[in-house]
């Protein structure tokens, strides 16, 4: 049982540094924060992503350029032409490395106000840090599995970011429900986000990029991540911005 609560957590904790941290700041600007909150979300998510480290620099500008070039040629990931998850993951990997690392060039309105923290980001993608996490979950998993099945999970949490994304970018591109007829073939992927901590309501957000809310549309749309950015709000951690964000749509869809 402590196995299974232990993947369980890690789960949800980088899904949610995912979706709040990587997703709904440094790509959309939903809402601000201050620099040194910044500098603290960076270290958290670097703590509960662990081995699944992914760059706030990287993922923004690419997530900027997914939703530029939605479902045509230049989408850095879709299932509309990659013919198996397994090639739009590695294509999607290829993108993601060559932006993180800076070898390739990109168009400077994807860059606009994108997190960045060098020097922590080169620590925390380095493979002595995946090693590290990695190493600790082996030992941990050493320690407390009662049965060598629980082991499977391993290389799961090994790859648990790249998973949230594959989830995302294929199955909420091929299957479910629309509430708007977008220029894009995302679909809202279950009815109750039970498992993606509100990602799921992907044609939600694709009709509305800068709202911190992906929900909302159905009564049954509950998003949780949401949830806890209106308690921030509240608390003072974050500001979420009023109207439409600036970023909303970061930038507006651009034909191939």
């Amino acid at each position: 049982m402590i196995v299974i609560a232990f993947f369980i957590a890690h789960w949800y904790l980088s899904l949610f540094f995912q979706t709040f941290f990587l997703h709904r700041y440094a790509a959309h600007k939903a809402f601000t924060m201050s620099k040194p909150m910044e500098k603290l979300f960076f270290v958290l998510t670097w703590i509960f992503q662990g081995s699944n480290y992914l760059s706030a620099y990287g993922y923004g500008i690419m997530h900027r350029m997914h939703h530029a070039y939605a479902d045509t040629e230049n989408d850095p990931h879709s299932p509309k032409y990659d013919e198996s998850i397994w090639k739009m993951m590695w294509k999607t990997k290829t993108i993601y490395s060559s932006i993180a690392n800076k070898k390739m060039v990109v168009d400077p309105r994807f860059t606009k106000d994108i997190p960045e923290w060098t020097w922590f980001d080169k620590m925390a993608r380095s493979w002595p840090s995946r090693i590290f996490w990695g190493g600790l979950y082996v030992l941990f998993y050493w320690q407390f599995a009662t049965h060598w099945s629980l082991f499977l999970l391993l290389p799961i949490q090994f790859a648990v970011s790249p998973i949230h994304g594959a989830i995302i970018n294929w199955f909420a591109h091929k299957y479910g429900y629309r509430n708007f007829e977008t220029q894009d073939t995302s679909r809202n992927f279950l009815p109750v986000d039970f498992l993606m901590m509100g990602e799921s309501y992907h044609n939600n957000h694709h009709k509305n990029g800068g709202s911190p809310n992906f929900g909302g549309i159905r009564w049954h749309e509950i998003d949780p991540t949401y949830q806890i950015i209106k308690l921030f709000n509240f608390l003072g951690i974050i500001k979420v911005r009023k109207g439409k964000s600036v970023n909303a749509d970061f930038p507006e869809r651009i034909a191939a």
